[in-house]
């Protein structure tokens, strides 16, 4: 009996609003917000550090409304790739398919290599590998189930979560004015933020710092990811932008705003969650174990995330022709598995991070991550431009798109404007440096790739012809 059917079985719309929205932001809270989110304090400092996640939030807003016109006028998996090819052009898309692919599988290898990090305080002497090889074998079963059973086991791992950082924030600013003491030690008010003035580590700091914050924000694009398999997407996917930039943005400033008024941002480090620090700091029994069981199911839950978005970017390029047809192969259940496994096989690599220069490593692989999640803002906002461009160009009518872009074409300029700039920002910075390297070489692989497997070959057999 046979598992795996070809295509054109396509994958099943099963995932309801609700599904859309917390899946949308669970993607975005995890180790770029745990953990991450120490180094920007470290290189930034606070008020920098909050400024950058700001711009952050802005680009985000303005990628998704993009993507949201771009989604609902073409609701289907993989979204942004296709929307690429169509709008932009085959090559593009192609690209843009790959990156964000490999984007977001370096970001599942590094959700592993963070919930190693975390069971370290409690079995410090266990190797990270280890905890890496059973979280793989977690976060594969799940993935493995039809689209509603991981929507549904999204919906509360994100519930959880987002319930963590509200208690967090709440106990936070207790902390901060004095209602709840810390080892005895003085409310620090505002002394750890203004304190060593607006920018300690000067605007260079900022700039460096954002190639990391966008690399937080990503995840809420999984909304366009998943348009293939939501119910009504020209209802909940509109419906979902307006929910998701509001409340990351929300959660990001005032988590960031209470992390740098506790912990001294000198203090600040990659290596154990700052948010588990607040918790120690205060001194409330077992909290940061708790909080730090928290922060461990939250990254599993992006990473569980990513690794939905690869597969169905892959599924997407396969059905494109621009990846193996093996890729667009489903289970009985519905599922890429070919794609899946691929994505889990490439997704170890980044396990080397825990033998090998592993701050310096963990930080470069951040950053290659946030690049392609940067490309892949600019194809959404260029493939929306060139959408709405063509469209009125055609005689359509603005009334006539259930969801659009306001103060067009400023807005798709601006992403793209601001992407551009980051890439600019991080060449301040010697690791991303490398990072921008490895990045931006990938991107012209693929190019060259694409027209080494496709255009030269497709001008060859039109001049045999």
């Amino acid at each position: 009996m046979k598992t795996m059917q070809e295509s054109p079985q396509k994958l099943r719309r099963e995932m309801k609003s609700r599904h859309l929205f917390m899946i949308s932001l669970g993607g975005v809270i995890g180790t770029g917000l745990f953990i991450g989110s120490g180094y920007a304090i470290g290189e930034a400092g606070p008020i920098g550090t909050i400024l950058a996640y700001l711009v952050g939030g802005l680009l985000m807003y303005l990628a998704m409304v993009c993507l949201g016109e771009l989604s609902v006028i073409m609701p289907v998996s993989g979204s942004f790739q296709a929307h690429a090819t169509k709008f932009i052009g085959p090559a593009s898309g192609f690209v843009i398919g790959w990156v964000y692919w490999l984007s977001w599988a370096l970001y599942v290898g590094l959700e592993f290599i963070a919930a190693g990090l975390l069971m370290g305080r409690w079995f410090p002497d266990v190797p990270i590998w280890i905890w890496c090889a059973v979280f793989v074998v977690l976060l594969f079963s799940i993935n493995s189930l039809s689209t509603k059973s991981f929507a549904e086991t999204e919906y509360w791992f994100a519930g959880i979560k987002v319930l963590a950082v509200i208690l967090f924030i709440g106990i936070g600013f207790c902390a901060m004015f004095g209602l709840i003491t810390m080892d005895g030690t003085p409310a620090p008010y505002l002394s750890n933020i203004t304190g060593d003035g607006v920018f300690p580590t000067g605007l260079t700091g900022v700039f460096i710092v954002m190639m990391t914050v966008i690399y937080a924000f990503q995840g809420s694009e999984i909304m366009g990811v998943a348009a293939g398999e939501t119910q009504e997407p020209e209802k909940n996917i509109p419906k979902a932008i307006r929910n998701i930039v509001v409340r990351v943005l929300v959660f990001y400033v005032l988590a960031i705003f209470v992390l740098s008024a506790i912990v001294p941002w000198k203090e600040a480090s990659v290596l154990e969650s700052p948010f588990v620090t607040v918790f120690d700091i205060v001194g409330i029994p077992y909290a940061a174990d708790i909080m730090n069981f928290v922060i461990l199911t939250a990254i599993l839950s992006v990473g569980n995330t990513g690794l939905f978005a690869c597969t169905r970017i892959l599924y997407s390029l396969a059905n494109d022709g621009m990846a193996h047809p093996m890729f667009g192969k489903l289970s009985k259940r519905g599922v890429p598995m070919n794609a899946l496994l691929v994505t889990l096989g490439f997704a170890l690599l980044s396990l080397l991070t825990s033998v090998i220069a592993e701050t310096t490593l963990f930080v470069v692989l951040l950053s290659v991550s946030g690049i392609g999640g940067t490309i892949t803002w600019m194809a959404i906002a260029f493939s929306q431009y060139r959408f709405r461009t063509q469209y009125m160009k055609d005689g359509g009518k603005l009334e006539d798109l259930k969801f659009r872009v306001r103060l067009f074409p400023f807005v798709p300029i601006l992403c793209i404007v601001i992407c551009a700039s980051l890439f600019v920002f991080a060449a301040f910075d010697p690791t991303q440096r490398v990072s921008l390297a490895l990045g931006f070489g990938f991107i012209g692989l693929c190019y060259l790739y694409y027209y080494l497997r496709y255009t030269r070959k497709r001008k060859t057999v039109l001049s045999s012809q």
